[in-house]
């Protein structure tokens, strides 16, 4: 019973806060507001006006984000072609984090150091997955938990820990550049900045709630582990 409860409780904490983030960006995303331009015109006029040079706009299928390697602002069709709130902040919030990779922001200098050490690291947690039932088969040993353990850190555990100190990288996206930038720049009006706020501070923490469902895989691979 205790077990259920606690199984419940974790998938609750994994769940809501994703449910949680796509409720706010739904919400404000129905519905068309008098905006001169759409989310990806905004983006596009933003790199300008602050001078990121060499940056495009791009339509994605996998999610809203800025790649810092083809430096590209990468926005959904949604938002791409929208004039909704949502589309109008999720411009501006990855447009931000164009602005901290111009500016060398030093937290997001560190969380690509960071991106680029998990993706050694989940080359080498994958690795050592393939290699462990050969591994068992041949030597028999004990051990052989040892470095599913390890495997299991290095693929899941690490990426984690990215995901939790992108935080910082994602707060100040919203709330030090692109908040700012909407208000101070005339871009939204007094009474549309309430759900902004709520728009923006859903952008930065989806990758919190991507974290969460990464200490679930993570939980998961515990209890195998301990059988």
């Amino acid at each position: 019973m205790h077990l259920l409860l606690l199984t419940l409780l974790l998938i609750a904490l994994v769940y809501l806060p994703q449910w949680w983030v796509q409720s706010i960006l739904n919400h404000y995303n129905r519905e068309s507001e008098p905006f001169p331009g759409n989310g990806g015109e905004l983006a596009q006029h933003l790199l300008k006006r602050f001078e990121v040079h060499g940056v495009k706009v791009e339509v994605t299928d996998q999610g809203d984000h800025y790649d810092p390697v083809q430096r590209v602002v990468r926005l959904t069709g949604d938002k791409l072609d929208g004039r909704t709130l949502t589309a109008i902040a999720t411009a501006a919030h990855e447009v931000g984090h164009a602005i901290q990779h111009a500016s060398d922001y030093p937290p997001f200098r560190w969380r690509e150091r960071l991106v680029r050490f998990a993706l050694i690291s989940e080359q080498i947690g994958s690795f050592l997955l393939f290699s462990v039932p050969l591994i068992a088969a041949v030597t028999r040993l004990p051990a052989v938990g040892a470095l599913m353990l390890l495997a299991a850190l290095a693929t899941i555990g690490v990426g984690v820990v990215v995901q939790l100190v992108t935080l910082p990288v994602e707060w100040d996206a919203s709330f030090g550049k692109a908040l700012p930038i909407l208000t101070k720049g005339g871009y939204i009006n007094p009474k549309q900045e309430l759900a902004v706020r709520r728009i923006l501070r859903a952008c930065a923490m989806s990758y919190v709630a991507a974290s969460l469902a990464g200490l679930l895989n993570f939980w998961r691979w515990m209890r195998i582990l301990r059988r």
